[in-house]
């Protein structure tokens, strides 16, 4: 079963951050995000498990 990919935006409404923070975040290598052509894409498990990890 294929899972939705998720963008900036559907992160951002997730963790109820502005898109501005996600941005940063990702640039940072910190928010688990793949380029896909030309935009970000985030595997919901994969912003779990990093989530998890967040204190």
């Amino acid at each position: 079963m294929r899972t939705k990919l998720m963008t900036v935006d559907e992160v951002a409404d997730y963790l109820n951050v502005p898109e501005s923070w996600v941005y940063g975040n990702w640039k940072r290598k910190e928010i688990p995000f793949r380029k896909v052509g030309q935009s970000l894409r985030c595997r919901p498990n994969d912003l779990e498990k990093w989530l998890d990890k967040q204190n």
